[in-house]
């Protein structure tokens, strides 16, 4: 799904951007709900970036990249943190391209989103390249999205990678007895 923010461009830098695990919803200028086998999903595009908000049975969590004011947790490259019952990793990177490839690539990207069933992508008034963009999969009992945040005017563009996944007890084997056959050599 692809739309036009009603909103001016609050994120004016890559290096604004910051990350935060467990926020409450921030107030959404585009939403998409998904249900991901038994996960529910809702995509969040806020005036400062984006929100996601996972829930099942079991537990849930919320993963916001925005700009956020007075925060102290910059954009990390990456982290792997245990969330409830469940196994959370992020990775992030940023893009510096030419304007013409940042031109190409903003096309592209916008395309694959809008065109997506679990895809939401917001442009911004002003640039036709200025967005950010979401697309949610559940792949083998995972939860897996990108996102895409789009600074024409510096030609950064910033991706990020984030895999939500059950962590599954071990029911009393230990480390020894995993992966061991009967005299003792790895399977």
């Amino acid at each position: 799904m692809l739309t036009t923010l009603n909103t001016s461009y609050t994120d004016t830098r890559a290096a604004d951007l910051a990350w935060a695990l467990g926020r409450e919803p921030l107030p959404a200028l585009a939403t998409l709900d998904l249900e991901l086998a038994g996960a529910k999903l809702q995509l969040r595009l806020l005036g400062a970036s984006h929100q996601v908000l996972l829930e099942d049975q079991r537990s849930s969590c919320s993963e916001t990249v925005a700009c956020i004011a007075g925060s102290s947790t910059p954009l990390p490259l990456g982290v792997a943190k245990r969330v409830g019952d469940w196994e959370y990793e992020f990775a992030a990177r940023v893009e510096v391209l030419s304007p013409g490839s940042f031109a190409g690539r903003a096309q592209e990207l916008l395309a694959l989103v809008s065109d997506h069933p679990h895809g939401l992508a917001g442009v911004f008034p002003g640039s036709p390249h200025a967005f950010t963009a979401l697309l949610a999969q559940r792949h083998e009992g995972q939860v897996h999205w990108r996102t895409w945040h789009a600074y024409p005017q510096d030609g950064q563009l910033v991706a990020t990678r984030t895999r939500v996944g059950i962590r599954v007890p071990v029911n009393g084997l230990g480390p020894s007895a995993v992966g061991r056959s009967k005299h003792g050599m790895l399977n």
